[in-house]
């Protein structure tokens, strides 16, 4: 069996404690009850409740929950007598799971229970049957975009732009939320739930979406893929994300519903209506919103506001105190120079980590870099320009030490060496087509200090810019043969020689 992420685990830890049941938290996050049972499990033999310390990283929740490496392959399960549990079901009273259990009693170490129910139903072979839904208040919200757009005019330009329709329901009550976006992309998918989380006042239990791409990174019947921006939204406001099984409409009967009616009593209603904004089409949609949500129905004898404030309200969670602040999580990997590429800018990461899968989460100010659920590193966002956003202390040591050099730096090594230190490093970072060149000579220069002292060094650049050698091998060459300390004059024992055979030392000059 294939482990869940640590953060599907703290999520289903968070959902238990909220009162959820444990089949409701393995529907939340599309995994096997059985499996959320074992979670649950091995969560209670370490005494792990929510919430969570803060200092319990995700390799540490790891490493409590799952001590020991995965056991070794299993050996041939026992199979069950279908046909026993086929006649058995149609005795009243008797279920599945009540089955599976007499099952496990015999075989402790047999199929789990989501596996047991996968193979009775292809054993029986029989489509299901359909399941008439039932909405408790306060539960589910549907979310979904109308097929139907509008137009939207630019005053300037005459460009003709189509604006999308979020439309979000409530089970219970049917009270509904419309209005008008751009695109039906992840920025805009987020703020119209939050949004629709102001006008309700309130917070569902549950959020029932389609399976398009903003909310589902991968459509499953067994596994969906929550998107990760989506999935953080739903745990600020304290919810839980139960996506429609793919192709089954009925799944969201109730939207489907709230988009025909919406189609009808709104946007039928404007559409021979010019819009020179987005701000006007949302204008336009409210007042028909109010009409649609105050109508009384005949069949029920109250408005979808009356049965709202009376069903859903009471049952909902209270807003938190600060709305979600959209964040998108991107999945990276840090290169060899240690940089994530973040919308064509790069950002440093610790040096360890690199050619490892890293999240990143971006929002409009700052770009947040986290391993194993703990963050690593943070910057502040930088436009795509093809730069760089390095911290110092996420460089190896030897990238260190050249980022710590600067021309002005060395100069001033120089300085308190001697003025002729000073004047010698200038004129080899001059010499070269880029100081950085000239980084390695002059440091070799300082360092000469340590082992012949500053005088002397100083009395040798001396030296070798009288006699041109602005290079480190020619100045080390001055103070190991001691060229840099003060020449004597010769001695003599008496006056001066002249004669005409003596040619003297000026004869070759």
């Amino acid at each position: 069996m294939k482990r869940l992420p640590m953060r599907k685990i703290r999520e289903a830890l968070r959902l238990r404690s909220d009162g959820f049941s444990g089949r409701r938290v393995a529907q939340s996050l599309s995994v096997g009850r059985a499996t959320i049972s074992e979670y649950f499990r091995r969560a209670d033999v370490e005494g792990l409740s929510w919430p969570l310390p803060d200092d319990l990283s995700d390799a540490d929740l790891e490493q409590r929950l799952f001590p020991y490496s995965p056991g070794e392959a299993r050996g041939i399960v026992p199979q069950p007598d279908w046909a026993y549990v086929h006649a058995e079901l149609r005795r009243k009273g008797v279920t599945l799971s009540l089955l599976w259990e007499e099952y496990r009693g015999v075989h402790p170490d047999g199929y789990g229970y989501s596996r047991y129910c996968e193979l009775y139903t292809r054993w029986e072979g029989k489509l299901s049957p359909v399941m008439r839904q039932r909405h408790p208040a306060g539960e589910r919200l549907f979310v979904d975009y109308a097929g139907h757009t509008v137009d939207v005019v630019c005053p300037k330009t005459g460009e003709v732009r189509t604006a999308q329709i979020f439309v979000a329901t409530l089970g219970a009550s049917s009270y509904t939320y419309v209005e008008a976006s751009w695109t039906q992309s992840l920025p805009d998918w987020i703020s119209s739930h939050v949004r629709a989380f102001e006008f309700f006042g309130s917070v569902p239990a549950q959020l029932v979406p389609d399976n398009l791409k903003a909310g589902v990174t991968k459509a499953c019947f067994y596994d969906p893929a929550i998107n990760r921006t989506y999935g953080d939204m739903a745990n600020h406001y304290d919810t839980a994300i139960i996506p429609a099984r793919p192709h089954k409409p009925k799944d969201k009967a109730k939207v489907e519903g709230a988009v025909l009616l919406a189609e009808r009593w709104i946007l039928a209603r404007l559409r021979n209506q010019r819009f020179f904004g987005l701000d006007e089409v949302n204008a336009a949609i409210r007042p028909l919103l109010e009409q649609l949500n105050g109508k009384v129905s005949r069949h029920l004898g109250a408005s979808r506001r009356e049965l709202f404030e009376r069903l859903d309200r009471p049952a909902m969670k209270v807003l938190p105190v600060a709305p979600y602040v959209y964040a998108e999580w991107k999945q990276c990997r840090a290169g060899l120079d240690y940089h994530v590429d973040i919308g064509r800018h790069y950002y440093s990461v610790p040096h360890q980590l690199l050619k490892q899968k890293l999240w990143a989460r971006i929002t409009a100010r700052t770009v947040e870099v986290y391993f194993k659920g703990q963050r690593v590193a943070s910057h502040a966002r930088t436009s795509g320009n093809h730069q760089h956003s390095t911290i110092r202390d996420h460089m190896p040591a030897h990238h260190r030490f050249r980022e710590d050099w600067t021309p002005e730096r060395i100069r001033g090594q120089a300085v308190r060496i001697g003025p002729n230190v000073e004047v010698f490093v200038d004129v080899v970072m001059r010499k070269r087509r880029h100081p950085e060149q000239a980084y390695r000579s002059c440091l070799g220069v300082i360092k000469l200090a340590k082992a012949f002292g500053n005088d002397r060094l100083d009395a040798a650049c001396a030296r070798a810019l009288e006699i041109n050698a602005h290079s480190y091998t020619s100045l080390h060459s001055i103070l190991k043969n001691g060229l840099d300390r003060p020449r004597r004059e010769p001695t003599t024992d008496g006056p001066a020689i002249t004669h005409p055979n003596i040619r003297g030392a000026d004869y070759f000059h």
